[in-house]
């Protein structure tokens, strides 16, 4: 049995595949009238009036056809269908080339707005119905992995009605900038004032003439305060350090030396220092 392409209506090659992707046995086929607002359709004017718009009951099928190309890739299509239920005669097909082929309406999550197309190329907006909340909810999943694997919403189209913004490929993409190190470059980071403490280290201090640096002096040490009798405070002169022990025998030895010969009126003893065996000075 040779398969026909719901798109043109011809005979598809005999090498072409097509399979189901998604099925519903019985859907509303409503005439709607034209859209007058930008915000998108609404169902309530559908289904006023009993059903007044509604033309009848279908079946829905949503088929994908690949097609063999010469240069061995595969030409992949995507079409809604809507079938008599009682012979399975097709009633109009609806292209998915773009996501604005279907559209949800504003007010319910069961009702879409549906442009099929008729020989010719000739194309009409037809509203359908589910009978079932779940059926919609697949219908609508089904549709949203054909956009994802033939990449639909890169197409013109894609925003549809309802204020959508464009899909991301078409904005303008963001330059890209290298912050990465070339070669030599280095980064300095000063963490609170210890880089500054650091300059001021390293430093070189200012050169000045040689008349102000010959008259640099410290300052004189601090004077330690003594009361008098009267109250008074005066200064209290540092104190040469205690001599060494060496500097003591140096200068005995020198004094020993300068002392008149045993006998005189002068001895050591008669100036009280001990030079016995256990001296004080040793």
């Amino acid at each position: 049995m040779t398969s026909i392409n719901p798109s043109t209506g011809q005979p598809l090659p005999p090498d072409s595949i097509q399979r189901v992707l998604f099925i519903a046995a019985n859907v509303h086929i409503y005439q709607i009238p034209p859209l007058t607002s930008t915000r998108g359709y609404s169902a309530a004017a559908w289904t006023a009036d009993n059903n007044a718009r509604q033309i009848f009951t279908a079946r829905l099928r949503i088929i994908e056809t690949a097609i063999p190309a010469p240069d061995g890739s595969e030409i992949i299509t995507t079409d809604i269908l809507l079938e008599d239920p009682s012979n399975g005669q097709l009633f109009a097909a609806a292209p998915y080339t773009t996501s604005a082929a279907v559209e949800q309406v504003l007010d319910s999550s069961r009702f879409f707005a549906v442009t099929v197309q008729g020989d010719g190329g000739r194309k009409a907006i037809l509203g359908v119905g589910f009978e079932d909340r779940s059926e919609a909810f697949d219908f609508g999943v089904t549709l949203q992995e054909v956009r994802r694997v033939n990449k639909l919403d890169n197409l013109s189209g894609a925003s549809g009605r309802k204020g959508g913004r464009p899909a991301a490929s078409l904005e303008k993409p963001q330059e890209k900038k290298d912050f990465s190190l070339k070669e030599g470059e280095t980064i300095t980071v000063n963490i609170g004032g210890r880089g500054r403490r650091n300059r001021d280290e390293n430093r070189q201090p200012t050169p000045t003439n040689s008349s102000s640096s010959s008259s640099f002096s410290l300052p004189p040490p601090p004077s330690h305060p003594r009361l008098n009798g009267e109250g008074n405070s005066t200064s209290l002169p540092f104190l040469p350090p205690p001599p060494s022990a060496q500097d003591v025998k140096t200068q005995r030895r020198l004094s020993r030396q300068s002392l008149p010969p045993e006998g005189g009126g002068d001895t050591v003893a008669n100036f009280g220092f001990d030079d016995g065996e256990f001296g004080e000075f040793q």
